[in-house]
């Protein structure tokens, strides 16, 4: 009888979650984590990082989903995101867990990871002819938001006392130069081969932008979220184009079975192309995730995809997104999101003024340049603004903020292509004003 008494109970906790996990399993994996805390004896291998991410992303994306109002500005990234750079900084996280962490995310790769296999995953299960209609828009799209985020970005800069030089070469150029390593060094180098100054010291200057920039876009994305939800029409729910008759089930919501091998065979192809990449990289220096996006996006239009792999990828993508970006989240915020970095823009009116307002013109003309080429506008605006983002650390948190994931593709498209062609305008400018 005890027995029976029991087991409802039982079962009402086996139900409770933190995130996918059940909160039995996550007790256990809470008390052990402190045991090795406690005892110093955390692994710094790739099993201690991903128990840490895996135990702490979970209840902080629990948390920023039951914060009012930041709910509604993509809250539960920002949570995962920047608590844990704020936490880093004022050293109130555990050191084992801070070393075990920062030594996986960069010494591993793991971003570089999560994207391969999020953008082939994506791009494999996508509409052929949605794929083909929203990239040549896309590419319109990213040149006109550059143009405008450029105008705006520098005219209000000036309005408040910055002088043009400053506001567009300083805050403006970095903001849309495609993140940190492809964006604000490549630039600090240009800038520094230009003028009299360290390009040690330029890169310091530049890179608060950046990051705040990624984190008003975070927010932005939230709000778009906010109103594909209150205005259905707005939105295509992780699609820029209407479908056609080859649509696959969507990529949230669609019910379908989940092929082990196919899905297996379908990260292969991730990892293969990306190595392609790398050997690309040395040979031409072309960044390898470009060729990755180029390869699977040719072979996805000119329907090379098979119809296994298709579905595969559909099983990839589900797998990525549910059970990697909370922890990768989490990663990025403790190894490669400086909070002191932030904080310098927060003491500059000016300068904040002037991110916030060429963000906000970069979403906007997004919106509705993208209206009037018929597509999705909420869903044009989220995956152009990650032109504005840390780069791929900067779309992961956009898109999750946005619970637009699936936009991955084009997303990358805006940071690579836009942040290639705002590097180039920025450095080639410069050497005409100096």
């Amino acid at each position: 009888m005890e027995e029976k008494k029991q087991q409802p109970f039982f079962e009402k906790v086996t139900k409770l979650k933190i995130g996918f996990i059940p909160l039995p399993i996550y007790l256990i994996l809470v008390v052990v984590y402190l045991l090795l805390t406690v005892n110093k004896i955390m692994p710094n291998d790739m099993m201690g990082a991903i128990g840490v991410m895996t135990l702490l992303s979970f209840i902080l994306e629990e948390v920023g989903k039951h914060i009012p109002i930041l709910n509604s500005l993509g809250g539960k990234v920002l949570v995962v995101t920047f608590l844990p750079s704020f936490l880093v900084y004022k050293s109130w996280l555990p050191e084992s867990s801070v070393e075990t962490v920062t030594a996986f995310m960069k010494n591993n790769n793991f971003l570089s990871f999560f994207i391969a296999l999020l953008i082939v995953g994506s791009i494999c299960s996508m509409n052929r002819k949605t794929l083909l209609k929203a990239s040549s828009r896309i590419i319109l799209i990213l040149i006109i938001c550059d143009i405008v985020g450029a105008l705006v970005g520098t005219g209000v800069g000036m309005l408040l006392g910055l002088s043009a030089f400053e506001a567009f070469f300083f805050v403006v150029a970095p903001i849309m130069a495609g993140g940190v390593g492809e964006g604000a060094l490549p630039l600090s180098i240009g800038y520094a081969g230009l003028i009299a100054t360290q390009q040690a010291d330029i890169f310091a200057s530049i890179l608060p932008c950046v990051m705040l920039g990624s984190l008003v876009a975070v927010i932005f994305a939230g709000l778009l979220k906010k109103l594909g939800e209150k205005r259905p029409e707005l939105t295509g729910n992780g699609q820029l184009i209407d479908g056609d008759d080859e649509h696959l089930d969507n990529l949230k919501g669609g019910k379908v079975d989940v092929d082990i091998e196919k899905m297996l065979v379908t990260g292969v192809l991730a990892i293969t192309l990306y190595l392609l990449g790398v050997w690309v990289n040395h040979v031409i220096h072309l960044p390898a995730p470009i060729v990755l996006l180029v390869a699977v996006m040719g072979a996805k239009m000119l329907g090379w995809i098979p119809k296994d792999i298709e579905n595969g990828g559909h099983s990839l993508y589900s797998l990525t997104v549910k059970g990697i970006t909370p922890p990768l989240l989490f990663g990025v915020g403790v190894a490669m999101t400086p909070w002191g970095s932030l904080v310098k823009v927060f003491t500059h009116v000016p300068m904040l003024i002037t991110i916030f307002a060429t963000v906000l013109s970069i979403v906007l003309t997004a919106y509705f340049v993208g209206k009037a080429l018929g597509m999705y506008p909420v869903d044009t605006a989220i995956a152009v603004s990650c032109c504005s983002g840390q780069g791929g650390t900067g779309a992961l948190a956009i898109l999750a903020a946005g619970d637009r994931m699936e936009l991955m593709p084009f997303a990358q498209v805006s940071v690579r292509l836009g942040g290639a062609m705002m590097v180039t305008a920025a450095i080639f400018l410069m050497s005409l004003f100096v």
